[in-house]
C-alpha cells in the first residue's frame, strides 16, 4: 500500500512539469500560408480529406474543387535536405514521416504515389475524354458502355 502511495506522490509531483514539455514530435515547419481550418483540423482529418477527394476524382473525375491531395500538400509541407532537394519518404525527415513515425503508422501512399513534389506540372492537370489513356476517357467509356446495357435491357423487355 505504501509503495502505491509512493508511486502516485511521484507521479502527483512529475506530471506539471510533463504538462508544460512538449511531447508531440518535431513536426518541420510549413513553408505557405496556414489553414484556414487550422493546423489541428488537419491533423485530425487529413486522412478522411485525403480518401474523399480520392474518391472524387478517382471514381467522379472531379478535379476542380480537390483541396487534399498529396501534391497540394507538397507545395507547403515539403523538407529539403542540405542541398536543397526534396526529401523522399524513406528519409526520416519527411513531413509525413515525422507524425506517422510518432504514432506508429505506416502509410501506404507513397506504394504507388511519389514521395516528392514534381516540377512537372502538366501532371496536375486533368486529362480530356479525348485523350484515350485519361481517366477522364476512361470515365466517358465506362458511362457510355453503361448507358448501353441499360437502352439493351429496355430493348429486351
Amino acid at each position: 500500500m505504501r509503495l502505491i502511495l509512493a508511486i502516485l506522490v511521484l507521479l502527483g509531483f512529475s506530471a506539471p512539469a510533463m504538462a508544460g514539455s512538449d511531447l508531440g514530435p518535431d513536426i518541420p515547419k510549413a513553408t505557405g500560408e496556414p489553414h484556414p481550418e487550422g493546423n489541428e483540423f488537419w491533423r485530425k482529418n487529413h486522412m478522411a480529406l485525403l480518401l474523399h477527394d480520392r474518391d472524387l476524382t478517382l471514381r467522379e473525375g472531379e478535379r476542380e474543387d480537390i483541396q487534399a491531395s498529396l501534391q497540394t500538400c507538397f507545395d507547403c509541407h515539403t523538407v529539403k535536405d542540405e542541398a536543397g532537394q526534396p526529401v523522399p519518404f524513406e528519409d526520416e525527415r519527411n513531413f509525413c514521416r515525422v507524425c506517422h513515425d510518432f504514432v506508429a503508422v505506416k502509410p501506404d501512399c507513397f506504394t504507388c504515389h511519389r514521395s516528392t513534389p514534381s516540377d512537372n506540372v502538366a501532371n496536375r492537370l486533368m486529362a480530356t475524354p479525348d485523350e484515350p489513356s485519361s481517366i477522364a476517357a476512361y470515365l466517358a467509356r465506362l458511362k457510355a458502355l453503361e448507358e448501353q446495357q441499360a437502352q439493351e435491357a429496355e430493348a429486351s423487355q
